[in-house]
């Protein structure tokens, strides 16, 4: 049994991590570098860095905020946020990241995807879903909408649809956020994690929501997926990795063992 990841994100705005509630009222949670570090030491199996206004601004990542953390982590992470060409891949793998993420990019062009996979791999190419439930879908029919830079704009494409098409152009892995969940700790939204977890055969990624070490446990069993993005939940320590480790690991759920910090 393949052990399931739990994966810490860390939105990046002017060089510094924030985190918001439904993409908007940021908060400061401190310097990305250190926080990654810290992740590494307490026991994350990997790291997500997002540059969340790069897309919108129309500029690229930070790129020597993703080369100060290769110096500091011992584990794979991934980079977003304003990915728009193969030469942008590229350019982050070779800070050290191990994967790169995109959104924006992908939409506006999907063959990005493949050209990307094809030179890179598909490991490498990380397809990230920021979506919004649609009021007055069928019943029984529930449909999400996605939306591009950094949440602002919304597409009309349904999130289904999109996610089987990204894993046929490449894609390795989907990261799915949900964001009428994100930030609210109230719980990721099962039904979504499901409906696309169902339908793909790469490893989805649920992200948006985390509150409890319950809440991973339900989206990495009832959700259906392989890994659970946290962020508010670990930035301000409500539980640390190990207690989240060691609680799914309690009710039978496959995780990388962490020494719980005495």
């Amino acid at each position: 049994m393949l052990a399931k990841r739990i994966i810490c994100c860390l939105d990046v705005d002017r060089g510094r991590v924030v985190k918001g509630i439904k993409f908007f009222e940021h908060r400061d949670a401190g310097d990305p570098v250190e926080l990654a570090a810290r992740y590494n030491t307490e026991g994350a199996d990997e790291l997500v860095l997002y540059d969340i206004t790069a897309s919108h601004e129309g500029r690229d990542f930070v790129l020597d905020v993703s080369a100060r953390t290769a110096e500091q982590v011992f584990i794979p992470y991934t980079v977003g946020g304003g990915i728009r060409t193969v030469d942008d891949f590229r350019a982050v793998l070779r800070t050290g990241a191990d994967k790169v993420s995109v959104n924006t990019g992908a939409i506006n062009r999907p063959d990005l995807i493949t050209e990307a996979a094809e030179r890179f791999g598909a490991q490498c190419v990380v397809l990230a879903l920021d979506v919004k439930r649609v009021d007055g879908a069928a019943a029984g029919k529930p449909r999400w909408e996605c939306y591009v830079n950094g949440g602002r704009v919304a597409t009309g494409l349904d999130a289904l649809e999109w996610a089987v098409r990204g894993e046929s152009l490449g894609a390795g892995e989907i990261v799915l956020n949900s964001m009428d969940a994100d930030g609210t700790m109230q719980g990721y939204d099962i039904e979504l994690c499901r409906t696309i977890a169902d339908a793909v055969s790469v490893p989805v990624i649920a992200s948006g929501g985390a509150g409890t070490p319950e809440h991973i446990h339900q989206a990495l069993t009832e959700g259906r997926c392989e890994a659970a993005l946290i962020a508010s939940i670990a930035h301000y320590s409500a539980h640390p990795i190990a207690e989240i480790k060691e609680y799914l690991a309690d009710r039978g759920v496959a995780v990388r063992p962490t020494a719980i910090p005495t």
